[in-house]
This record gives structure tokens, sequence and C-alpha cells, in this order.
């Protein structure tokens, strides 16, 4: 398990593996319902929602041990952090929403929704978050970013990451594609 996923705190619909060393009949791969529980062979529902691996791992460990199984070896994986993903939209490869697992920045979520397009403004890329039910925005320069002269800000769960677009770039590339099209017009109109 990587520190990342030892510090991230299971959310409803988060997608895990339990696995009990020893008692492959124990091993689960299941979904934290909307309540925030865990349905586990022999010890039924136990809350996940909002703790972490290794916590939720000692809790399951604690109830097989009441009277199933002696000194359980359990391991708790995240296997797909449905309760948290962040947009990622605007100027990149693949705008969509993606899962994070622990700690993550900036330029790590771009990087998975393909990379900057080729008409990203790199000097504007804008992360929306909402903090104590009030919505925040920061600018960030994912250019200085690249060049070590800002930090890579941390991303969370449910912000959104929109990079801007160069028009100017676009619509030079618009005209380019064009071109050829022009051109044969106004040969036509020259005959």
């Amino acid at each position: 398990m990587t520190r990342d996923q030892a510090d991230y705190r299971i959310g409803p619909l988060d997608k895990l593996t339990v696995t009990v060393f020893g008692v492959p009949d124990l091993t689960t791969n299941g979904q934290v319902d909307g309540s925030g529980n865990l349905t586990m062979p022999l010890i039924g529902q136990v809350s996940a929602i909002g703790e972490t691996p290794n916590s939720l791992s000692t809790k399951i460990a604690a109830a097989l041990n009441q009277r199933y199984v002696r000194n359980p070896q359990v391991s708790v994986t995240v296997t797909e952090a449905v309760s948290a993903s962040v947009t990622v939209e605007g100027s990149v490869v693949r705008p969509g929403q993606y899962p994070v697992v622990g700690r993550t920045t900036l330029i790590r979520m771009v990087a998975a929704a393909g990379g900057p397009s080729d008409y990203a403004r790199l000097s504007e890329a804008v992360v929306f978050r909402t903090i104590n039910g009030q919505k925040m925005v920061a600018r960030f320069n994912i250019k200085d970013i690249r060049g070590a002269r800002t930090p890579d800000p941390e991303i969370y769960g449910n912000d959104v990451i929109v990079i801007g677009n160069n028009s100017a770039r676009q619509l030079f590339k618009d005209i380019i594609s064009v071109a050829p099209v022009i051109g044969i017009f106004y040969q036509i109109a020259r005959k």
C-alpha cells in the first residue's frame, strides 16, 4: 500500500478488496454502500466511512478475532475511489472525471486527463473548490510549476480543474485547415 493510499479516507460507493491472510473464503471484493457500510462474510456490515485502509483493517480484524479467526491478518485496499473524484475539463486531451486515491497534485491530474491539448493556455489553469460551503477559485501557471518556479498545488476530491484555451492558436489552426479550400475558391473565382 502506498503512503498516499494509507492516508485516504474511505467514502460511500468506494470499491475495496479485503484480504484475510490464510482464510481465502473471507477475502472480499465489495463496495461501500450509500450509508458508508461494507458487508463482510461472518461479521456482516462494518462501518467504513471516514476510515483509512489501515484503520478499517484493524476494525475488521478485531471483529473477526472476537468469534471466528484467531489473530487474523487483514489487509484493505481501495481499488476504486468513487467518492473522491476530480473533474478535469477545458483544453486537455481527455476531459472527464478522475478518481483521487490519497494525495495528488494539479500536474498529476492534468496528466491523468492525457495532458494539455495543443491549444491549452498553460498560464491559465483554474481550480474550483468548495471550502466550508463556500466556492473558492485559484489560478495557476502550469509552465511555472513544471519549471519548479512555483509549487505544484495539492488537489482534493470534488475539485474542478479547468485548463484555459489559447483561442489565437486555435484560430490559426482553423485558418490553416481551411486554407486549401479558400485557395481553390480563389483559383475558381479568377478563371
